[in-house]
């Protein structure tokens, strides 16, 4: 079989594709790609998240890397994907391989391979490696060239979090939290830091469950249940989550509803700009909320649309030339920290931005309307018949002169098909590359021609 590396990596099914020698393979194409790219004895970082098999799955990993004489540094605790990414940059590695299947149901694995800058790989690279994956999961007789080394990213990560965050002002407020790591390798990173600085944090799903509750480890609305009552009997201000690699983040505000990732990322750009003074620039995908666009004409800030993927993201911090950037799908990152998404950032600059303004996320939300008028967003998936999806790809090739009577102002093709209209709303539609569905992403300047707006544009792509 062909493995895959896709937005985030190669992800599959424990025992159906993700096998070991699947794995051993994935890890010789990236072992190849590090010795011609680095030399022998290059240090490869190996990591996971909090998944079944995922111990077998680095101990793999690391002879592969040692039978091609490469270094690996394993991380023998499940680790989120931010910390892998500082320790990469601070240790000075050639890279890093983690096994996570991220926000994915217990059933997955993958494996993410990032760059020697904490990057995820771009596709010239993540190409580069497929070829150079050999079709024999057992690799012949190899001796083990070199000997794993042991290394643990959380001192630094935690270390650094702390120099970003201003912990002191989110316990001066008197402010409650609720932490929710959904079982994965979040847990004891967010819950210490705040502890650390007496900061009241309550925390649930606090132990490891590799079947995720008998869901996918997603912070998603409908799974804030325990988060939710937990908040209500500590009387916290906020609840915040991230998914099964902390990479993603999930927020809640105090009166027990859910801020979507889109309204978040809006609020922190605005907050980093007032209390940092930063303003060299704002990065978000093409179906992000245009409120950051309109944030960004407010202060006079560079804005940079990207197609979906945090790398090229992660490439726009890396070259400072953003405050932050972010993705509708919960991921974001800020100015001089990793170029990968950071769930667990994420969460504690909420706290610190509901500390300092003293309001909670959602009038803030209302603050930034009156600034620059309102958004609403939305996101639906619909999976299509081979008929649907045939007859709908071709649709796609053409630009359309309107939808449902709404003049295409601009068609925007980095990633997808957007149609953006006069009125400042807009629909994106995305093809998934690895099952029948298409993402459709709308948004309008009222709840009510959102309503309307995800409606025609779901018929668009069934009639």
């Amino acid at each position: 079989m062909a493995i895959k590396f896709g937005t985030s990596g190669w992800r599959a099914v424990i025992a159906d594709e993700f096998t070991l020698a699947n794995v051993r393979r994935a890890v010789a194409g990236i072992a190849l790609y590090v010795a011609a790219k680095h030399g022998p004895g290059a240090p490869v970082i190996v990591g996971r998240d909090a998944r079944y098999m995922g111990e077998r799955f680095v101990e793999v990993a690391a002879s592969v890397l040692s039978a091609f004489g490469l270094q690996p540094l394993v991380i023998t605790e499940p680790a989120p994907t931010p910390a892998i990414s500082y320790e990469v940059i601070r240790g000075e590695a050639a890279g890093a391989i983690n096994v996570t299947a991220s926000h994915n149901p217990a059933e997955y694995s993958g494996i993410k391979f990032s760059t020697a800058d904490g990057a995820p790989a771009l596709p010239e690279v993540t190409q580069a490696i497929e070829r150079l994956i050999p079709e024999d999961g057992h690799l012949g007789v190899r001796a083990a060239l070199t000997k794993p080394k042991e290394v643990d990213p959380r001192p630094a990560y935690l270390a650094r979090l702390k120099e970003i965050v201003d912990f002191p002002l989110i316990r001066k407020s008197g402010m409650g939290v609720v932490f929710d790591p959904f079982w994965g390798s979040g847990r004891n990173y967010t819950n210490a830091l705040l502890r650390d600085f007496g900061i009241p944090v309550t925390t649930v799903h606090d132990t490891r469950d590799v079947l995720f509750g008998g869901h996918a480890p997603e912070p998603d609305d409908s799974l804030f249940d325990d988060l939710r009552a937990a908040m209500k009997s500590t009387r916290a201000r906020l609840g915040i989550a991230t998914d099964g690699d902390a990479d993603r983040f999930g927020v809640v505000d105090e009166d027990g509803s859910f801020i979507q990732p889109n309204y978040i990322i809006a609020v922190l750009f605005d907050y980093l700009v007032e209390s940092r003074g930063w303003k060299n620039g704002v990065g978000k995908s093409v179906t992000t909320t245009n409120l950051i666009n309109a944030l960004a004409e407010h202060h006079g800030v560079e804005l940079h649309e990207t197609p979906v993927g945090f790398k090229y993201l992660g490439e726009l911090i890396k070259q400072d030339k953003i405050v932050i950037g972010g993705e509708e799908s919960a991921g974001l990152s800020i100015r001089y920290h990793v170029p990968e998404k950071d769930g667990i950032l994420a969460g504690l600059l909420c706290c610190e931005a509901v500390a300092r303004r003293n309001k909670p996320l959602q009038q803030q939300i209302r603050d930034l309307f009156g600034k620059v008028g309102s958004f609403f967003p939305e996101r639906a998936n619909f999976h299509l018949t081979e008929d649907v999806k045939a007859k709908f790809t071709d649709k796609l090739k053409k630009d359309p002169a309107e939808l449902a009577g709404r003049k295409v102002q601009q068609v925007v093709r980095s990633d997808g098909m957007k149609l953006v209209f006069a009125d400042g709303s807009w629909v994106c539609f995305r093809l998934s590359g690895t099952e029948p569905v298409v993402r459709v992403y709308s948004e309008a300047r009222s709840p009510e021609d959102l309503k309307k707006l995800a409606t025609e544009a779901k018929n668009w792509v069934f009639n």
